[in-house]
């Protein structure tokens, strides 16, 4: 029997049940709460905004999207939202999803951390970021009433989340800093590793190879 949180019902397909049990296997329990949470403020935001959405493709986003900060799928060659859309595409593909449903959720994990772009791309895409901001960044809190939020933290808590996600973004990309270049997550590098070097996009340029 599928699973209603908020009033959002939890896709219950192979698919989705497979991409759960996954992510529960190799992320903490923190990354797994909050991809559930992603996916359930996603929908919440889709709905209150009229989007037509296709709720497995949101699910296998939200559920992946942070797979880059895990032992098993972190790289140190790229940056980590790519990690986990390269897994996305992967699974979907195992699964019988190709072609452009499965680039869909590629993008939308690709660009989770990219402010405003994916927000005027497909539905899934934005409703991602936007499940992404609603629950990291408190961007459209007031968009979901008290008693949905109160649902979804009741089932699945946030205790000390802002700490707490903090330190996963530092561990997960400590090992790569340049991969932080112009996003956001030079920010966390700066604030939490010492001796780190934020690039600088003028230096870049003023620094290329061209003499002038």
């Amino acid at each position: 029997m599928s699973e209603e949180i908020a009033g959002v019902r939890i896709p219950d397909s192979a698919l989705a049940r497979e991409a759960t049990e996954l992510v529960r296997e190799v992320a903490p329990p923190l990354l797994f709460d909050h991809s559930r949470r992603v996916f359930l403020f996603g929908a919440l935001r889709g709905r209150e905004q009229g989007l037509e959405f296709d709720p497995e493709l949101l699910y296998v986003g939200a559920m992946f999207h942070d797979l880059g900060l895990t032992g098993e799928f972190r790289r140190t060659d790229q940056r980590f939202e790519i990690d986990g859309a390269d897994e996305a595409r992967r699974f979907l593909h195992a699964h019988g999803v190709t072609g452009e449903p499965a680039d869909r959720v590629w993008t939308g994990i690709a660009l989770h951390t990219t402010p405003e772009i994916p927000l005027h791309m497909a539905a899934e895409i934005a409703l991602v970021t936007r499940g992404v901001e609603l629950d990291v960044l408190g961007i459209g809190y007031r968009a979901v009433t008290d008693e949905q939020r109160a649902a979804v933290v009741a089932a699945h808590p946030r205790p000390d989340f802002k700490n707490r996600i903090l330190a996963a973004f530092t561990e997960g990309i400590k090992d790569r800093p340049e991969t932080t270049f112009g996003n956001v997550k030079a920010d966390v590098l700066e604030h939490f590793v010492p001796g780190f070097h934020r690039g600088n996009f003028v230096d870049v340029i003023k620094n290329s190879d061209w003499p002038e």
